[in-house]
């Protein structure tokens, strides 16, 4: 018996997961971290705290499951995406907050980019779209507004590296690396080449030198664990996806065709287009799905939605009105429907297919006939309509209607969530024995790399349904619903306005 270790290091959390060669769990650990809002529309992670507790996790799982670090044989790494950590390039050691994938503080930088580079000639070269979402901005606010980090970067002692690249530079202490999952989420990155763009640096000023290599996400050993850290042993670290494209893998979405949808902090679709990059028309994203040494990179087609298991959360945290997901979930079955309440939660813009990072998230068509479990309904509901939204733009984009949605991420425990999903795209879903996927992802991709797996298709086997749930809700009814969706998205556009942001 051989085993794999995958640390999933997230918007909300940190988990450690321990995997069998046939794929099987052994343990998990998980630990939430703070999130940390300065100002409106501001997002924060404390690095320290994450290294802190990704190193609790490793030790608790390994702890849990009776091993120690000698008894694994790789550990990969999967992580929240766009997520900036300033960090010294021989210690690891952060300059500043991690600046989240969700936050809009460089809404007004991109403003003045759009304006000097087309969106069409972006969308070609990166596949992306104008957003503050992605790192560019995060990298470009960091040095025109911290005086330590750009002080640090004129001499040439710092990387704005995301998760990834943070965590090997802590396990390891080896040079910093981003693989090409992440790099393509940067602004930076040529989607053909591979390469960080000289374009897209000259326009950002952002200096190569500042940024990690970037490496394949499967078939390298990107350096060995110290064993004075968590895992007390010397380790291959091998295998690195961002979160979503972890899901796809983890998914077995190997082949053109082949999608998926996240129910995490966001939500997020993907579709396997094969070995060619194309140019969403809909307002989705181009991006690396896996980059294997030596071999062509495959795509991805994405939508992406900011809010989704994070409603829940400031639901839970903010409002107060319930104390667990559990509790949401029991409100929200006791009434049919969210008796006509929209909750739109554009706490972060609207990320695809719409695109403004204008909107603001409203509670829409509050009668007195309202209560807590049509909230808690609505809730649930929100993060629906966006993956069908998402769902729509696929099937446009491609002109192939997707006839089953394999869901995976921990809103997927909801049963009224998914059947309702079921409901409004009007198609089977189905959810995989194995539900946290990018952990899954992350451990296939390292042991791919060091030869406990032959290839893909070898680990199609181990991909098992564990329930699905079928549409039963009529088409007049499903029509409403959408459109009343759409009339309450239509409310949030331009809600700020730039001049007086």
């Amino acid at each position: 018996m051989k085993y794999i270790g995958a640390i999933d290091q997230g918007t909300t959390s940190t988990r450690f997961m321990i995997f069998t060669d046939e794929g099987t769990v052994v343990s998990v650990s998980q630990k939430e971290h703070r999130q940390i809002c300065p100002k409106p529309g501001w997002v924060e992670h404390d690095a320290d705290e994450i290294w802190t507790n990704t190193s609790y996790v490793i030790k608790d799982a390994l702890q849990k499951a009776g091993l120690t670090g000698e008894d694994l044989s790789v550990v990969g790494i999967t992580n929240q995406r766009e997520t900036i950590i300033p960090f010294e390039r021989n210690t690891g050691k952060p300059f500043y907050h991690g600046i989240v994938w969700q936050d809009l503080r460089g809404s007004g930088y991109i403003d003045e980019l759009r304006k000097r580079f087309p969106e069409e000639d972006l969308k070609r070269k990166t596949g992306l779209l104008y957003s503050p979402y992605f790192s560019a901005s995060k990298i470009r606010w960091l040095l025109d507004n911290v005086p330590k980090v750009r002080n640090a970067a004129e001499s040439g002692e710092i990387v704005f590296g995301t998760i990834d690249s943070y965590l090997v530079s802590r396990l390891t202490g080896t040079q910093p690396v981003t693989d090409a999952t992440n790099a393509s989420r940067y602004m930076l990155m040529d989607i053909k080449s591979m390469e960080w763009d000289e374009e897209m640096l000259s326009l950002t000023g952002i200096e190569r030198s500042m940024l990690p290599e970037i490496v394949p996400s499967i078939g390298r050993i990107y350096g060995y664990t110290d064993p004075s850290g968590p895992f007390g042993a010397r380790i291959p670290v091998a295998g690195i996806l961002g979160d979503q494209q972890a899901a796809l893998f983890g998914e077995a979405c190997f082949s053109p065709g082949e999608s998926k949808c996240t129910y995490g902090t966001g939500c997020f679709m993907l579709t396997n287009i094969g070995t060619e990059p194309c140019v969403s028309r809909y307002g989705l994203l181009t991006t690396v799905a896996y980059l294997k040494d030596g071999e062509k990179p495959r795509y991805a087609l994405e939508g992406s939605v900011a809010v989704a298991g994070s409603l829940v959360q400031w639901v839970r945290d903010s409002l107060h009105l319930v104390s667990t997901p559990q509790e949401l979930d029991s409100y929200a079955d006791e009434v049919p429907d969210s008796g006509g309440v929209y909750i739109v939660p554009a706490f972060s813009g609207l990320f695809a297919p719409y695109w403004q990072s204008s909107a603001r998230g409203i509670i829409a068509g509050l009668t007195g006939y309202a209560t807590r479990s049509h909230i808690c309904r609505a809730v649930l509901e929100a993060a629906a309509f966006q993956a069908n939204d998402l769902k729509d733009a696929m099937e446009k984009d491609s002109g192939v209607r997707i006839a089953l949605l394999k869901a995976d991420g921990g809103m997927t425990n909801s049963v009224p969530l998914m059947a309702f999903q079921a409901d409004i795209m009007n198609i089977p879903v189905m959810r995989p024995r194995i539900n946290e996927t990018t952990c899954l992802g992350a451990a296939y991709a390292a042991g791919l790399t060091v030869g406990i797996w032959k290839d893909e298709e070898s680990l199609r086997p181990y991909w098992k349904e564990q329930m699905r749930w079928l549409p039963l809700m009529d088409d007049k009814e499903r029509q409403n619903k959408v459109r009343f969706w759409k009339k309450a998205v239509s409310r949030t556009l331009d809600w700020i306005e730039p001049d007086k942001e």
